[in-house]
């Protein structure tokens, strides 16, 4: 008997490449530099605090809203960083990664055929969250080979129908970050058109070269309109913990909540307990750009043997680099070839863009050991 069906919601969405790339890499027993995680060990303190506190009975439900421990530990962490004050109890929420907390803010403000200027390449969540909740994704391309945002172009894709402007910054999967005149231009095309921020920031405390990390936070015109997303697990190296934090001006984090305590209400209360306590060291936060940037420039100089040419990465743990002139595959066979043939497992930069866009550039994850990274270029070399 044929079973009843339902109508998706997504209908365009199916298995993610992410996924795909990850099991071509455990059945050709590849190393895995497609998807974003660690290969190594979270911070030793880090876990020794959430041992403790899953002995001394942290176990239960936290409060709807985050530790307020933690969700003050982050506020000094924001006023320490970037010298603005942020409200513990109605500006900051935990919640289970960085992911749920842009889903979260998009389904707070979106209403049916209201239009968010997406940049593609673009993170793969923010085009199905924006859909889900009814609204359109107003696709426009960052610039080739720089990745850096055509403000005019964004200036003459604005309707009356558009709400918001998803940023993301430092930018996966490019490594780029925004600058100055960027957020310039930011700041004259939200108040003239009246617009509200999505700000993924999970990648805040892996910029590198000295840059400074330009978060919305520093700019109160701009907080004001945005919601500004965090992850933990990026940044401490347990992005199997799902955990981070949004911030919002009061009025927003009041009605985000509204949707969040119905969806999750409160967050793995050891890790919560942990991270106030892990967070009180300025050295847990402030040294984590130049482990990063160890690992992205030990492994730029593994590459140097292979015939990869690289684009700069400022930010992230991702690196890019050129193929096309190694293979006349498109991105997406090269990635599996690679995989299949030499046993290193990448990303096709054109599965970041809705309809895929080939410049024939691939994605490697450097946040892995020494060792790996290693043993990785030894197999590239022969490409």
């Amino acid at each position: 008997m044929e079973g009843l069906k339902i109508e998706s919601k997504l209908p365009n969405v199916g298995t993610t490449i992410f996924t795909v790339m990850s099991a071509l890499a455990t059945e050709y027993k590849a190393i895995n530099l497609s998807q974003g995680f660690p290969d190594f060990q979270m911070p030793e303190e880090l876990v020794r605090l959430t041992c403790n506190a899953l002995q001394q009975g942290f176990n239960q439900y936290s409060p709807m809203a985050g530790w307020m421990p933690l969700r003050e530990s982050i506020a000094a962490k924001i006023h320490d960083l970037y010298g603005v004050n942020v409200n513990p109890d109605t500006e900051i929420t935990i919640t289970p990664g960085g992911t749920y907390g842009i889903y979260t803010a998009f389904t707070t403000v979106l209403r049916a055929s209201d239009e968010v200027i997406v940049f593609e390449p673009a993170y793969d969540s923010y085009i199905p969250n924006i859909e889900v909740n009814g609204g359109i994704a107003v696709r426009i391309p960052l610039e080739f080979p720089t990745y850096r945002i055509n403000w005019d172009e964004v200036r003459a894709r604005i309707t009356p129908r558009t709400r918001m402007i998803a940023l993301n910054s430092p930018h996966n999967p490019t490594g780029s970050i925004l600058r100055d005149d960027d957020i310039e231009q930011l700041r004259q095309i939200v108040q003239e058109y009246d617009l509200l921020i999505m700000s993924d920031e999970v990648y805040e405390h892996l910029i590198y070269d000295g840059e400074p990390h330009r978060s919305i936070l520093r700019y109160p015109d701009l907080r004001e309109r945005a919601f500004v997303n965090f992850s933990f697990g990026k940044v401490y190296h347990c992005t199997g913990w799902k955990m981070g934090y949004c911030i919002a001006p009061p009025a927003f984090m009041a009605e985000f909540r509204k949707v969040h305590q119905f969806n999750c209400f409160s967050c793995f209360t050891p890790a919560q307990v942990a991270l106030a306590e892990f967070l009180k060291d300025r050295e847990a936060y402030r040294g984590i750009s130049n482990f990063y940037q160890q690992k992205r420039d030990y492994f730029a100089k593994l590459m140097q043997q292979t015939r990869f040419k690289p684009l700069p990465s400022y930010g992230s743990y991702f690196q890019l680099y050129y193929f096309d002139h190694l293979s006349d595959l498109s991105d997406k066979d090269f990635s599996i070839w690679l995989t299949k043939e030499h046993s290193v497992a990448c990303i096709p930069v054109s599965a970041f863009y809705q309809e895929a866009t080939d410049n024939g550039v691939v994605r490697f994850c450097f946040a892995k050991k020494e060792e790996t990274l290693e043993r990785a270029v030894e197999r590239l070399v022969k490409v």
